[in-house]
């Protein structure tokens, strides 16, 4: 048995010795005293609360907590898949899970016959943009020595204007697919955003189709926690809402930056969103974690501590002090967090039993069996 069981055993036995002594210091009339006292009241003096050692606390109002299961997620905005803009075969996959990339670093490459179209377009352009350039410069001679005639300039000029498009048309076509792979056939795919690989679709030598995705690319020094709220509970959350986050030992403080005005419609539940500054990298996408909620107190619920919580005859109670000893008052507990109840059906000013409550319990329910016996 350990001290607290040994400590609660003994307070009932106490309370009843510290009563029964007092009983004989009062000289009693010979009727038994207060034998229809109140449904609910332990009759104490003062005396006798500080002799069985029952602690007096007072409720916390403004301030309440809301306990909730959550998961770590990638933040969208810090999540990118990388894909390629063309069909073929993975010939190289530079990067596994886990691995760290830079933005702008070849992550893949892809061997297909629509790369080697799309750089044999470039050679050309560039050639035919070459041949316009030169045809100017001998334009521009001839019409210097009066031997060609203007309009033969003004043609040349035109041309050399419509290569140098076709070639800045034709080297975009291949920025939007990678960049050059080594070979002519060959384009390589860049990681968009720097960060860890979370993930990744492929293996060497499979065929893709266009857009496929390859890898997926997550900046993991920023993380979000994904809740599910009751409407009644959205009210109280507001943007820049305190979420203490905990995972076993760890934990950690985050903030809420989104609450959706509307319901989801499968779950009927309010989505929000905290967001974790995650630098040293310890949360992980995936991962379970309790999220505790600092929010404002709804009506006119209190915090007390766990102790001052009983239940009598069914109901979740506490004992709030009067002039003549104790009563017990039925509560409603919304959320139990860290030895800390949030409740209504207190108005904040009552004084209750908080340590040593379970004894007001016990003599309780031996009166109200010895009322039962007459």
């Amino acid at each position: 048995m350990t001290t607290k069981t040994k400590y609660r055993a003994a307070l009932p036995l106490a309370l009843t010795l510290v009563l029964a002594g007092c009983g004989q210091q009062a000289a009693a009339p010979a009727e038994k005293p207060e034998a229809k006292e109140a449904e609910g009241v332990v009759h104490l003096t003062a005396q006798q609360i500080e002799a069985t050692g029952i602690t007096i606390v007072r409720p916390t109002a403004g301030v309440g907590t809301l306990s909730l299961p959550a998961t770590i997620e990638s933040d969208p905005q810090a999540t990118q898949v990388v894909s390629a803009a063309i069909g073929g075969r993975v010939v190289a996959l530079n990067n596994n899970l886990g691995e760290t990339v830079r933005r702008g670093e070849v992550v893949a490459v892809i061997e297909s016959r629509d790369a080697a179209g799309l750089r044999a377009e470039v050679e050309a352009a560039q050639a035919r943009a070459n041949l316009a350039r030169s045809n100017l410069r001998r334009e521009e001679r001839l019409f210097a020595l009066k031997v060609s005639p203007e309009r033969d300039l003004i043609a040349a000029r035109t041309a050399m204007t419509e290569a140098n498009i076709a070639l800045r048309l034709a080297g975009q076509q291949v920025s939007a697919a990678g960049v050059g792979g080594g070979s002519l056939n060959r384009i390589g795919v860049v990681a968009p955003i720097g960060g860890q690989v979370t993930a990744r679709s492929v293996v060497l030598g499979q065929t893709v189709a266009p857009d496929a995705e390859l890898f997926r690319v997550a900046n993991l020094g920023r993380v979000v926690i994904n809740l599910s709220l009751t409407p009644a509970d959205a009210g109280r959350v507001r943007v820049g809402t305190r979420v203490e986050v905990r995972a076993g030992a760890r934990s950690t403080t985050a903030r809420v930056q989104f609450v959706s005005p509307v319901l989801d419609s499968a779950t009927r539940l309010v989505p929000a969103v905290a967001l974790l500054e995650n630098g040293g990298g310890i949360w992980r996408p995936g991962e379970p974690v309790t999220a505790i909620l600092q929010v404002g107190s709804s009506g006119e619920a209190v915090s007390i501590p766990d102790s001052a919580i009983q239940t009598v005859e069914g109901r979740t109670s506490v004992f709030i002090r009067s002039k003549d000893g104790f009563r017990a008052v039925p509560v409603t507990v919304t959320s139990r967090v860290g030895g800390i109840a949030t409740v209504t059906g207190l108005s904040g000013g009552e004084e209750l039993a908080g340590e040593g409550s379970f004894t007001l319990k016990a003599e309780l329910a031996k009166g109200e069996a010895e009322h039962g016996g007459h």
